[in-house]
């Protein structure tokens, strides 16, 4: 899909084409006839417009002749078993003399958020602040990311110490793949951030310095979050193989003991029961020799049911 955006006096209005300089073109799953369309109003290299489609591209800058490619990774949600996670897809922003053009293969919150909300100084003609305001838009969604992320791994945290089960080790798991993608993702951004600010073509403003500070600073939050965060989901999945170990140690150990005190009503009976002559065997010849040898084994099993009780083995 191709749309046509333009600010005028500070509103953001959607346009009919063709391209107009001042514009802002925004791709979403393009096809190839709406890429090579675009590809040539602009001039630009219909292998550099379609680079976002490509789920593998990593994130960087070219510079081309009369446009500029910049490649970096944004979150996105899919889902994997029910469940709604996290992964990164490329964002392909294009500059040119007069335009900018956004190339994604979904209809990402981080674009269709200048759509909806008002943003302060935003303009489709300010090219160079329009690209540092995605990339601020981009940190704060990892940002937001990561912090749902980390209420996932509090809900499975606090149970814990009531059932644990498969599937939370599996969700776990799932949310340190998240972490991986974003660490990776978040360090490349951060060397196309860096490269930014030393590109002399990319012509600098004073007053988008402020805002180019803003995203650095967000970036290495969203970077330095994703650490701490991966850390504590690492302790968590230990703490809970820890405590399932326990538990089956537990359960072997009451397990063992109910077996140890079975096997001396067991043994007893088993030797009351030989086919020999009765001659020789305690009261086998007494009226209530039956009762006697069953009261003296409940008093047996007690006894050793005290003693492990006692040595904490039961």
């Amino acid at each position: 899909m191709v749309q046509y955006f333009k600010t005028d006096n500070g509103k953001l209005t959607e346009m009919e084409g063709p391209a107009s300089p001042g514009m802002w073109i925004k791709l979403t799953d393009p096809t190839s006839e709406e890429a090579k369309m675009v590809a040539d109003a602009i001039g630009a290299d219909l292998v550099d417009v379609l680079a976002a489609q490509d789920d593998d591209e990593s994130s960087r800058i070219e510079l081309q002749d009369g446009y500029t490619l910049i490649l970096v990774d944004i979150p996105t949600k899919e889902i994997r078993q029910e469940e709604t996670y996290y992964n990164t897809i490329p964002l392909g922003i294009i500059l040119t003399q007069d335009l900018i053009v956004s190339v994604c293969s979904e209809d990402t919150q981080i674009l269709t958020y200048f759509q909806t909300n008002p943003v302060r100084e935003f303009s489709t003609k300010k090219k160079l602040r329009f690209l540092y305001q995605i990339l601020l838009r981009a940190s704060m969604q990892y940002q937001a990311c990561l912090r749902v992320i980390d209420h996932r791994r509090n809900e499975i945290e606090e149970r814990i110490n009531k059932e644990t089960k498969e599937s939370d080790l599996i969700a776990l798991h799932q949310l340190e793949s998240n972490l991986v993608y974003f660490a990776t993702s978040l360090g490349a951004n951060k060397n196309v951030i860096d490269r930014l600010t030393r590109y002399k073509r990319l012509k600098q403003y004073p007053e988008d310095q402020e805002l180019l500070d803003d995203v650095i600073v967000e970036n290495n939050q969203a970077i330095e979050m994703t650490a701490i965060y991966h850390d504590i989901i690492n302790g968590t999945r230990e703490l809970m193989s820890t405590v399932i170990d326990n538990r089956l140690n537990n359960v072997m150990k009451i397990l063992t003991s109910v077996t140890l005190v079975m096997a001396i009503p067991t043994i007893i009976s088993g030797l009351y029961g030989m086919n020999v002559n009765g001659v020789g065997m305690p009261l086998a010849d007494h009226p209530h020799g039956f009762g006697i040898i069953c009261f003296l084994t409940t008093i047996v099993c007690i006894i050793i049911m005290w003693y492990l009780h006692k040595k904490n083995m039961l």
